[in-house]
């Protein structure tokens, strides 16, 4: 259980009848750190889950390498799940049950004593702000108590490496904001955390390294402020009608800003910010937004600014 890296990934290919869900697909996460997986719908990202979490590692996937904390999932499958703990996309809680009940139940699988899961249980609902609603029905809850319960569910064991499938769709910015608090400090506390989100700013605020994938494959991978630095300029003038820079498109190409045209919208990447503040003189005010690059700039430029048939 000392391995520096929890998951080590090598040419992990899987397979469904129609599509390659996941190709060729190498990867590591060190310990102690929250790697991310992005990209857009279809790409893989889930299917990678599942195979980390030994669901289907079996069934038509092949992989060179493939170990989690050391263990291989073909032989080892339970001391895998034993040391981790999953969040799924789904809040698959049961409604008939309340929210210490729903808790409790897990921890049996676990097998740990009553006494002791009951301390684990008040922990984490003080830990996840939820110790008001212990006694609630889970048809009680608002959908971002009942994804904070989803990530108690996932503590119950006290894992080694938390597998967050998309854990803040849908919620509000306070309660996603709660959760990347509380994902902070499990990491200063030991958790490992394996992230897939489609929420550009939360890759950026909790990962040390994140990938982005696209149709099953990785295409570039690093630190977020990494890949900003290294993969797009630092400035981008997003022109909202761009009729009115028409005639100035191709001199803007010779002072090396870089176009990229969406369906309604020019954008205008440059390292130097003086020349888009002078393209940005000449137009209308409103029509127009100039700021820094971020994540999602590399995002887009990376997989692309259309939809593939799976989106």
């Amino acid at each position: 259980m000392m391995e520096e890296k929890i998951i080590v990934a090598e040419h992990v290919t899987k397979t469904f009848p129609k599509v390659v869900a996941v190709n060729n697909l190498s990867f590591e996460v060190s310990r102690e750190t929250c790697f991310g997986v992005l990209g857009p719908n279809g790409a893989g990202k889930s299917t990678l889950m599942r195979i980390i979490y030994a669901k289907c590692v079996r069934d038509k996937s092949r992989a060179d390498r493939l170990r989690i904390f050391g263990y291989d999932p073909n032989e080892q499958e339970l001391a895998i799940k034993y040391y981790s703990g999953v969040v799924p996309q789904d809040n698959n809680l049961d409604e008939e049950l309340n929210v210490i009940q729903n808790l409790m139940i897990y921890s049996k699988f676990y097998r740990i004593p009553a006494g002791v899961a009951r301390e684990r249980i008040a922990y984490l609902l003080d830990f996840l702000e939820l110790t008001e609603k212990a006694g609630a029905r889970i048809t009680e809850l608002s959908g971002g108590m009942k994804r904070r319960l989803v990530i108690a569910r996932a503590l119950i064991n006290n894992p080694q490496l938390l597998i967050l499938d998309e854990p803040t769709t849908g919620l509000d910015p306070q309660v996603r904001h709660l959760i990347w608090d509380k994902l902070r400090l499990l990491k200063k506390e030991g958790t490992t955390i394996l992230l897939t989100t489609h929420y550009m700013e939360e890759a950026f605020q909790i990962c040390d390294s994140v990938m982005i994938m696209h149709k099953g494959q990785r295409i570039i991978e690093g630190p977020p402020r990494q890949l900003l630095r290294k993969n797009i300029e630092r400035f981008v003038l997003e022109v909202f009608d761009a009729s009115s820079l028409a005639d100035k498109l191709a001199e803007a190409a010779q002072k090396q800003i870089r176009i990229d045209r969406s369906q309604q919208v020019t954008l205008l990447f440059s390292d130097n910010l003086d020349n888009l503040k002078a393209l940005a003189g000449s137009l209308a005010r409103g029509n127009y937004y100039l700021r820094e690059t971020n994540l999602e700039d590399v995002f887009l430029k990376a997989t692309g600014r259309g939809l593939n048939e799976t989106q």
